[in-house]
């Protein structure tokens, strides 16, 4: 198979439904080496199911090349030994894909510890363990003197970069992975190594109960053509960027930067502050709605 990524080795992690599955399929068409990453769970963590062993099988009769993995990326050794197994069935790792997750939504007031706990393991150090073992190998081959052309895409969320109620736990975990997205970039950029993220609107089991009814342009296929092409040779210029997608439509999600400003010259008295404050929120821009919007400026 010859296409965009060909000859390429890929991990997806979270790669035997939804998202991740239309992730594997796409890099297989486009002709990369997949590693299928996949528990198995339910949207909770929970149980197991053979699924990632169905993707492999879909993408072997299409006369590509893939291999299923089991480890928990949340473990950091297990995540260690996924970036290796990679190594060892194909010859080498050009591209991951963190993608694994699930939820456990609740308001913050009836939210437990084990709760948010459960959802910060898997996305946040789910995200951390395979990124800082895949750096590794590609910074000691920078050392060694060998060209590196790598990719990270991490999954970010509008729950994380804009705010979503009754996800608390999701929504911190995945604003962590949009800030280590870009601090990632700025360390890595040196090695040859680019880091994106995307943050996916789709119609899957973790977002069912999510979309309104009859939702249209959430096909959890129409999110892989992006991480593709963030992972093929094209983008090497481009890191340290989060991209929100749905659909047919893809747009640059404009993160923190400093807005309205005053500046006294010395300690400010509290008392001063309320005539100051105020004003500077009135002259800022609204937080972006859930959809990253700006409140006034839909169109």
């Amino acid at each position: 198979m010859s296409g965009i990524v060909e000859g390429r080795v890929v991990i997806v992690t979270g790669a035997a439904r939804g998202i991740g599955r239309g992730h594997a399929l796409e890099f297989a068409r486009q002709g990369a080496k997949v590693v299928v990453n996949d528990l198995g769970a339910e949207v909770d963590g929970t149980g197991s199911s053979g699924a990632a062993a169905e993707v492999v099988a879909e993408i072997e009769a299409m006369g590509g090349q893939a291999v299923v993995n089991g480890e928990d990326v949340s473990d950091f050794d297990g995540a260690e030994r996924l970036v290796r197994a990679a190594i060892d069935r194909f010859g080498g790792l050009d591209v991951l894909v963190n993608n694994a997750g699930i939820l456990r939504d609740r308001m913050l007031v009836n939210m437990t510890a084990d709760e948010w706990d459960a959802v910060i393991r898997v996305h946040l150090r789910g995200t951390f363990a395979p990124l800082r073992h895949a750096a590794a190998y590609w910074r000691s081959k920078a050392k060694a003197g060998e060209r590196v052309d790598a990719r990270i895409i991490n999954t970010t969320s509008s729950s994380g970069i804009y705010g979503n109620p009754g996800q608390g736990n999701y929504g911190a975990a995945k604003a962590g992975i949009a800030g280590l997205t870009i601090i990632a970039a700025r360390e890595l950029e040196r090695y040859g190594v680019t880091v994106n993220a995307v943050a996916p609107a789709a119609l899957t089991r973790m977002t069912a109960n999510l979309m309104p009814a009859g939702a249209t342009g959430a096909d959890p296929d129409d999110i892989a053509p992006l991480v593709v092409w963030l992972s093929s040779a094209e983008a090497r210029g481009i890191t340290g960027r989060v991209f929100n997608v749905r659909g047919g439509r893809i747009s640059v999600a404009e993160g923190w930067h400093a807005g309205p400003e005053v500046d006294k010259g010395s300690r400010w008295d509290p008392a001063e502050l309320g005539s100051v404050i105020p004003s500077l929120v009135e002259k800022a821009a609204p937080n972006a709605l859930t959809n990253g919007r700006i409140p006034g400026r839909e169109d």
